[in-house]
């Protein structure tokens, strides 16, 4: 049995959706929403690419021993 209600349209319902936002917004209107949906995408990208960057950075910088912080001198003793 199939549970998803919806799935990812069809041709003719890409067809019906191409019509409705030409006639919402009407042709001038669509290129600068196309404009502005690629600069918030090539954003999303290069944020997620310096975000990478950062752990791959991470993950290469070796580990650190603990720093012993007692004051008792207990390990010198032995």
């Amino acid at each position: 049995m199939n549970t998803l209600l919806f799935g990812m349209p069809g041709g003719s319902e890409w067809i019906i959706i191409l019509v409705v936002v030409v006639f919402l917004f009407g042709g001038r209107k669509i290129p600068e929403l196309m404009r502005g949906l690629g600069q918030g995408i090539r954003e999303f990208n290069t944020a997620k690419g310096s975000i990478k960057s950062h752990i791959e950075e991470g993950m290469k910088e070796p580990a650190t021993p603990p720093v012993n912080t007692s004051s008792t001198g207990e390990e010198s003793a032995k």
